[in-house]
């Protein structure tokens, strides 16, 4: 169980990589990244965040784009958070396929 500091940077974290990938996705068109949900490590040095990439068809792709950038979007979630944070969290990024998941169930009880 997260402790409640733990559970505050999680959602400060969530929201402000959220920004980020919207304000980085607005050039391409018929692409949408949304920040599901965000894990801290109890020492808060590292940050897991999982991503729900519409279209699911490219999601491998732009999740290795995304990895290949962290460091430039660890500096830029850093400018947002200096003032909250002192150590801004190693990130890492997964692929949230929980909704691809639900739709397969869906699919599968239709038969």
């Amino acid at each position: 169980m997260q402790a409640t500091r733990q559970n505050k940077i999680s959602r400060l974290l969530q929201k402000e990589l959220a920004e980020i990938f919207q304000s980085q996705t607005r050039q391409m068109k018929g692409v949408l990244v949304s920040v599901t949900r965000v894990r801290i490590s109890p020492d808060l040095s590292i940050c897991t965040a999982y991503l729900s990439i519409f279209p699911s068809e490219k999601s491998k792709e732009l999740l290795e784009n995304i990895n290949a950038n962290e460091k430039t979007i660890r500096y830029e979630l850093g400018t947002r958070v200096r003032n909250q944070l002192r150590i801004i969290p190693e990130l890492r990024f997964f692929i949230d396929d929980s909704l691809d998941y639900i739709e397969h169930i869906d699919e599968l009880l239709k038969k």
